[in-house]
């Protein structure tokens, strides 16, 4: 893709390595992010220049916008994604935002030279994505959770095959045996929508070895709880505040499947199928770091998932919790051993 043919006036912003992100409130007012703190641009564009950019993105998508459909979320040649809002959900301007994943590729090696976790940490959550645990992927936005997700599925074993499940491409697991599947918006009919749930589904035909879910958002969160209770890894992603939340959340989200879906039914689902918590967060000097991770201890009480803490970060360095993950035999089974550290 030529930068400069396709983003025109931002192409500088798009090959700047250090640029993350890049948004347009206005065609007067343009931020982008570096290191995860936002800076005003001096740049000034008009209502035709950033309606032009956008019409040549999308190009490449294939995805549509217009007063019918007045949302887009598109996948760019270069792996980065583009999300545009239109008038009259927007009060007067296009709202473009434009974000570039720039660490994607790191592996968990290469995040804990980063300083978004020790060692330790990165050695455990090896050694749990190639013995086949569930793993729950929390935090806020841009924190870092989908680049944390794609070097945990790049951990994967080189024998399984991999199916990549998101609205929109980001993920790139670096394995040899990957299906990446995404959704598909409704035609000017109102037809032809395929969602998240739909792909979960269908992904169970196709002989995987393990799932993955770019985003967890909805009532695909039944569909993927009943997936990993069925014997089948898998991975995702959940906005939350932290690993308790996300585990709460993990089991409200299914209630939107229907109301014969019921509190009951939905915490022993989730005590069973998920094992480990990873919340990642982006501090105010701009760093982003896994700041706890938890096990999911199989128990349940008050319709709640019980978690323990296994690390926390305390500001300047981890506390090692009291909690220990009870998956000896999938570890062994793996050929893998737990250490000292990994259960006290």
């Amino acid at each position: 893709m030529d930068l400069d043919v396709t983003f025109g006036p931002i192409a500088g912003f798009m090959s700047d390595p250090t640029v993350e992100e890049i948004w347009i409130n206005s065609p007067h007012r343009i931020f982008i992010a570096r290191a995860g703190k936002s800076e005003l641009t001096n740049l000034v564009l008009t209502k035709d220049e950033v309606s032009q950019l956008v019409d040549r993105a999308l190009m490449w998508s294939g995805r549509r916008l217009d007063l019918s459909h007045p949302f887009v979320d598109a996948r760019l040649p270069d792996g980065s994604r583009l999300h545009v809002v239109i008038p009259e959900i927007t009060s007067e301007h296009w709202a473009v935002n434009i974000r570039k994943h720039l660490l994607r590729t790191h592996s968990l090696k290469e995040l804990a030279l980063r300083g978004v976790m020790n060692d330790e940490i990165a050695q455990a959550l090896s050694y749990s994505v190639k013995a086949g645990l569930n793993i729950l992927v929390s935090g806020g936005t841009q924190a870092g959770k989908t680049t944390l997700l794609n070097a945990l599925a790049s951990e994967t074993p080189i024998h399984e095959r991999v199916i990549t499940i998101e609205e929109v491409f980001e993920l790139k697991p670096n394995i040899p045996d990957v299906v990446q599947m995404q959704t598909r918006s409704a035609n000017l009919q109102g037809e032809g929508e395929i969602p998240l749930r739909r792909l979960i589904k269908e992904a169970l035909r196709m002989r995987p070895s393990r799932i993955i879910v770019g985003e967890v958002r909805e009532a695909e969160a039944l569909d993927l709880l009943i997936a990993l209770n069925s014997g089948l890894p898998g991975m995702g992603t959940l906005h939350a505040n932290s690993t308790r939340d996300a585990i709460v959340k993990l089991q409200t989200l299914p209630l939107l499947a229907g109301e014969n879906i019921s509190h009951k039914f939905i915490a022993p689902t989730v005590a069973s199928a998920i094992d480990l918590v990873v919340h990642v967060k982006l501090d105010s000097n701009g760093n982003r770091r896994i700041s706890e991770v938890a096990s999911v201890t199989g128990r349940y009480e008050s319709d709640r998932a019980e978690i323990e803490m296994l690390w926390k970060w305390n500001g300047n360095s981890y506390d090692r919790g009291l909690g220990t993950i009870g998956a000896e035999d999938r570890f062994a089974a793996a050929g893998l051993a737990l250490s000292e550290w990994w259960n006290k």
